[in-house]
């Protein structure tokens, strides 16, 4: 059986750190900094509207000349950011972030935010599930 999102965030936990639109790119940041993330979900209304992370920064805010204290979040995040559900299995979350160059997925169900899966928790899901059947395969050989 392929391991799922649910799989990934019962081992890591399933905080997901958020904030407003309004914020300055400068307070996303702060937070980002504080919490040790790559990436902060940005909801307004309660509903997740967009996604901001450090290569947004990079390229939105550093390589424009802009000041991360005058510029907005909403100004530079990636809006209706693609989403996982528990059930998403590890292959499609590695497909998706593939294709679409990103590093973080949001989880989401029923407009609920779950957590939040990065690159790394989906490899790490992806060796375990390996070892798992080498494992398996090897009591079998030698059974």
């Amino acid at each position: 059986m392929e391991k799922t999102v649910a799989h990934l965030l019962a081992a890591k936990g399933s905080d997901a750190w958020s904030i407003d639109p309004g914020a300055s790119v400068y307070q996303a940041l702060e937070l980002m900094a504080d919490k040790n993330i790559g990436a902060i979900l940005v909801v307004g209304d309660g509903v997740l509207v967009g996604i901001l992370s450090e290569r947004d920064y990079a390229r939105k805010v550093i390589l424009l000349a802009r000041g991360s204290k005058e510029t907005s979040v909403a100004d530079i995040m990636t809006r209706d950011p693609v989403t996982v559900s528990a059930t998403t299995g590890i292959a499609e979350c590695m497909r998706l972030m593939t294709e679409h160059r990103f590093r973080h997925l949001p989880v989401v169900e029923d407009d609920e935010i779950l957590g939040v899966v990065s690159i790394g928790d989906v490899v790490r899901g992806v060796i375990e599930a390996q070892q798992f059947m080498i494992e398996q395969l090897e009591s079998y050989i030698t059974g």
